[in-house]
C-alpha cells in the first residue's frame, strides 16, 4: 500500500508500506545497482540474484570513499542514465546511496529500501542526502528524493535492540512535534514499545513518517519549518562529532540531544518544566545513556559548525510543550551550563 506521496520539489516521492519481500524481484536486473553493507546484504533472500555492491557498515565509512566506491562500481558495469540505484541499508546507506546517485551522470533513477527503525522513520524520508565530512555530520550532500521508499517493517525484528532503540529516538521526537495521540501511546505502552511487539511497528512507523511527510511536503528546501524535524539535533551532531561516531549512534544521541534541549527551554523559561519532566522520564525509562563523558567548550565547537549556524549564532529548536516547537538563539554561557 501506499502510505504517503510527498510532493518534494515539484516531484512525487511515493513511500510504499510492504507485508512481503517480493519487491526484490524488480531489481534483478542489469540497469540496477543494489547498495548494501555487511550488515544489510545478508536480508537478500538467496532466490534473488541482485549482485549487490557491498560496503563497510558503520557511520565512520559514511566519507567519500564509498561515494567513490559506489561511482566507480556504477561506471564500471557501464551504466547509463536510464539505470537505477537501490539503497538498502540504514541511514548511513540511504544517505550515501541518494548522494551518489544525485551526481552520477547529473542524476539518475533512486529508489530507497530501509532496513533499520531510524532510516524507516527519518534518514530514507525526505530527500536529504549526504555524507559526513572532516568528522562533521552531514556536511556534504544534496536534496535528491527518490522515487520510491519501500517500507518493510519486519526488518525491524533483525536489529539489536541498540538499533532498535536508535531509531525509538526519532520516533518519539516525530511525535514530539507532530503527533500528540502517539507521544501518549509511548507514555501509555512503555513496556510494548521496549520490546518491540510486532503489532505495535506498523503504528509506529506509520505514524512518525506521516509527521515527517506533512512537514517536508510544506518546506522542501529547509527554509522555514523543516528545521524543526531538528529538536535535539544540534546536541546530537556534536556529540557525535566530539565523542566519535563509533562511541555513539546517532539515534541514541538524538535521545540525549532532547533531553539537553527539554533541560535548556526550561532554563530559558520556554519549555513546559512538566512536559520536560515526562519526556525525559520516557527517555530514561527506555534505557538511553545520559551520562556521556566530553569537554563542553569541545561539544560547542562542533555545535558551530551546526548547519542551523546564520550569520555565526547557533539556532536551537526548542520547545513550549508537545507540537509547539520554536527556533531561537541562545547565549554561549547558557548553553555551556547545560551541557
Amino acid at each position: 500500500m501506499i502510505l504517503s506521496k510527498l510532493k518534494l520539489n515539484n516531484y512525487i516521492s511515493e513511500i510504499h508500506y510492504l507485508d512481503n519481500i517480493s519487491f526484490f524481484a524488480k531489481y534483478q536486473d542489469k540497469k540496477v545497482l543494489v547498495v548494501c553493507d555487511n550488515n544489510t546484504v545478508s536480508l537478500i533472500p538467496k532466490e534473488f540474484n541482485l549482485n549487490p555492491l557491498v560496503l563497510p557498515a558503520g557511520e565512520q565509512f559514511k566519507n567519500w570513499e564509498s561515494i567513490n566506491l559506489i561511482l566507480q562500481e556504477a561506471l564500471n558495469r557501464g551504466l547509463a542514465r536510464d539505470c537505477l540505484f537501490v539503497g538498502l541499508g540504514g541511514g548511513v546507506i540511504t544517505d550515501m546511496t541518494a548522494f551518489a546517485a544525485s551526481i552520477y551522470l547529473r542524476g539518475v533513477a533512486l529508489e530507497l529500501v530501509p532496513t533499520t527503525l531510524l532510516a524507516m522513520v527519518d534518514a530514507a524520508i525526505g530527500g536529504k542526502t549526504g555524507m559526513d565530512f572532516m568528522n562533521y555530520k552531514n556536511m556534504v550532500g544534496t536534496f535528491y528524493p527518490g522515487s520510491r521508499v519501500l517500507i518493510y517493517p519486519f526488518f525491524v525484528k533483525t536489529l539489536t535492540y541498540s538499533d532498535y532503540t536508535g531509531g525509538l529516538a526519532e520516533v518519539i521526537k516525530s511525535a514530539m512535534l507532530g503527533d500528540n495521540r502517539l507521544l501518549e501511546f509511548l507514555f501509555a505502552n512503555i513496556e510494548s514499545v521496549k520490546s518491540a511487539e510486532p503489532e505495535i511497528l506498523p503504528y509506529l512507523i506509520k505514524s512518525s513518517v506521516l509527521v515527517k511527510a506533512r512537514v517536508v511536503n510544506k518546506d522542501f528546501y529547509e527554509k522555514n519549518i523543516r528545521a524543526f524535524l531538528n529538536l535535539g539535533h544540534t546536541f546530537a551532531h556534536a556529540l557525535e562529532s566530539v565523542v566519535g561516531f563509533d562511541n555513539v549512534s546517532h539515534g541514541h544521541a538524538v535521545a540525549w540531544g532532547l533531553v539537553k534541549a527539554m533541560q535548556l527551554g526550561s532554563a530559558m523559561g520556554i519549555t513546559d518544566p512538566i512536559y520536560a519532566k515526562k519526556i525525559t522520564s520516557l527517555i530514561v525509562e527506555l534505557g538511553y545513556k545520559l551520562d556521556y563523558s566530553y569537554d563542553k567548550s569541545a561539544i560547542y565547537q562542533a555545535m558551530r559548525k551546526d548547519k542551523k549556524v546564520a550569520a555565526g549564532s547557533i539556532r536551537f529548536i526548542l520547545q513550549k510543550k508537545s507540537c509547539k516547537t520554536l527556533s531561537t538563539r541562545v547565549s554561549q554561557d547558557l548553553v555551556l551550563s547545560i551541557l
